[in-house]
């Protein structure tokens, strides 16, 4: 069975990621992209869907791992009784290929070490056809399936009953590497490479990278980390920001709500991106904006609120009956049903990140105002539409409050891009629509009883997303109605001591009631206390939270106090850039 979903560390190569767990077992791993079928799957099942072992013999050794530095090469001291070894897992970054590295060096006596590798094409469907690779002085296996191919080098590897395993022992001194590399089987196997330079050259990129960091509060070695993980779900070839690097980790241990993350939301993409900007990351943005304009070119009408990697559009949403589900949280599922969903607020998003992006110094082109404007033209004619609004609920369309704000976001920035960038458009027209989704939102989706927004027109619930109102400018954080909301939310919404994104029970989302606190919005809640003088909450909230982060400093999604343990996919784009933005916010309050 998988392990807790807070005992695995993600390694990057800026165009996939794999799950590498505190025992030495890699559960997870999709190549050559984030979201092609895995080969490694026992996260979403056990060993026998997929998996590479490496560890000492020895059931009771134990890891205490870190990254090296500000970097994602995973470092593993495993101490035994014997002695002691260090495993360094990394993917390659820079080079071109598809390549996973493992690395056993030995520190202290001898460690016998063994190795269980069990490749599962095709989300567990396939078990390859395996061979010895010829003509090299280092041993090999070659296993092909389909169109995919893998060559694994390093210590010998023996069949035993569908998998292979080997035995070996590390001295002090030695090292002992085992590298893997995917390739199209129609091509011819690739050749091996030079371990110690990759690695160097690994190191060095990512150190440069984080060295570029604006940030310099007392919380900055959790900032840089969770920027690390922001340019890690960021395909370097495409410009895809991918919400998170799995699928179908669920919100609730046996619950049906696992979806698959490793899309590019136009939502969580947008937010992502005006973190790294205000954080110095003015390249990203620029292979950002191209990726959006390759991915919605077209007519305003058919934007999606998700795309693939390179902007593909078609995501349906299907079961992976070969895969039982994260300890039996089933289904698992590949694609996302809420692809072809209205959601109104993507486009305020959007607009919020391209304004954001003409304030960092990202000059506009021939095509990027342009594409704002049909934006524009398209809202124009539909922000009254219901929608499904942020939590992409898959119940009843409604007037959601903060897809309405975000509406009234968009035609602020199309306003403001006229009047401080100089850029052509109806100003007055924009200026009376963003005008008249004000008093709209003000009037309906207020409640005078307890003075305090509503999660959409007509409710008396609240939602935790109505904390973006102060982060967007809709209103000050301070102000009498927003101080209002926030004591409605933390009456309605706080569950030991952290923020639900909503009552479930409340049937809005059309799904069984049933869920954790969601991270991203307590980490809300901090940026709003310290926004609006509550220092003393802000930092004993934000010090809570930053006790759930795991050992190398990721989140995934949620919480559960309860047990202790994180839920839903991992690590998290959205629970990362909230953490960032909140640690801004104590910054500048000067907490």
């Amino acid at each position: 069975m998988a392990l807790n979903i807070e005992d695995y560390a993600l390694i990057s190569d800026c165009h996939s990621a794999a799950l590498v767990g505190r025992d030495g077992s890699i559960d997870w791993l999709c190549l050559p992209r984030y979201d092609s079928a895995s080969m490694f799957g026992a996260l979403l099942g056990d060993e026998n869907h997929g998996r590479w072992l490496l560890a000492p013999a020895d059931e009771d050794a134990t890891a205490a791992r870190s990254y090296q530095g500000d970097t994602f090469v995973l470092s593993t001291v495993w101490t035994t009784k014997t002695g002691q070894v260090e495993v360094l897992d990394f993917m390659p970054h820079g080079n071109g290929r598809a390549d996973l590295v493992r690395r056993v060096r030995g520190i202290s006596g001898t460690v016998h070490m063994t190795q269980d590798f069990r490749i599962r094409f095709g989300y567990a469907t396939t078990i390859p056809w395996v061979r010895q690779l010829k003509g090299e002085s280092v041993h090999g296996l070659v296993a092909i399936a389909g169109p995919d191919a893998i060559v694994v080098r390093g210590p010998a590897l023996r069949a035993s009953d569908h998998r292979h395993v080997s035995h070996f022992a590390v001295t002090a001194g030695d090292t002992v590497d085992a590298h893997l590399t995917w390739y199209p089987s129609h091509r011819d196997t690739p050749p091996a490479i030079d371990i110690d330079a990759v690695h160097a050259a690994t190191c060095a990129w990512w150190q440069k990278w984080a060295s570029s960091c604006s940030h310099e509060g007392p919380l900055r070695a959790q900032v840089v980390r969770s920027l690390l993980v922001l340019r890690a779900l960021t395909h370097e070839r495409t410009g895809g920001i991918v919400a998170a690097a799995t699928t179908s980790l669920p919100e609730q241990i046996g619950g049906t709500r696992n979806w698959d993350y490793r899309y590019v939301w136009l939502r969580d993409a947008s937010l992502t991106l005006e973190v790294l900007l205000s954080h110095g990351y003015e390249v990203e943005a620029d292979g950002w904006r191209a990726w959006l304009l390759r991915a919605i070119a077209g007519d305003p009408g058919d934007v999606q609120i998700m795309y693939g990697l390179s902007g593909e559009r078609y995501l349906p949403e299907h079961e992976l009956t070969a895969l039982p589900g994260y300890q039996g949280s089933s289904p698992a599922r590949a694609g996302n049903g809420a692809v072809g969903q209205f959601q109104s607020d993507v486009i305020g998003e959007v607009m919020v990140a391209l304004h954001a992006a003409r304030a960092a110094g990202v000059r506009e082109n021939e095509f990027s105002w342009p594409l704002q404007r049909a934006l524009m033209s398209f809202l124009e004619k539909n922000w009254r539409r219901a929608d499904q609004g942020i939590w992409e609920v898959r119940g009843q369309a409604r007037e959601f409050t903060h897809s309405r704000v975000m509406v009234w976001a968009a035609f602020d920035r199309a306003v403001r891009g006229i009047e401080e960038y100089g850029l052509d458009g109806p100003l007055d027209r924009w200026r009376t629509l963003r005008d008249e989704v004000r008093t709209d939102i003000e009037t309906r989706a207020f409640d005078a009883n307890r003075n305090s927004y509503v999660q959409y027109c007509g409710s008396t619930e609240v939602d935790a997303s109505l904390l973006v109102l102060p982060q967007v400018g809709f209103c000050a954080p301070t102000d009498p109605r927003m101080l209002g909301t926030v004591a409605a939310i933390e009456a309605d919404l706080m569950r030991d001591g952290l923020l639900m994104r909503y009552r479930t029970h409340a049937a809005v989302d059309g799904l069984p009631p049933g869920e954790h606190p969601f991270l991203a919005c307590s980490f809300w809640l901090v940026e709003q206390y310290a926004k609006s003088g509550r220092r003393e909450d802000a930092n004993a909230l934000m010090n809570r939270l930053l006790g759930f982060v795991n050992d190398v400093g990721l989140l995934s999604e949620e919480y559960d106090v309860t047990s202790g343990h994180q839920m839903g996919n991992t690590p998290q784009a959205l629970s990362h850039l909230a953490l960032v933005r909140a640690a801004d916010a104590i910054e500048a309050a000067g907490s």
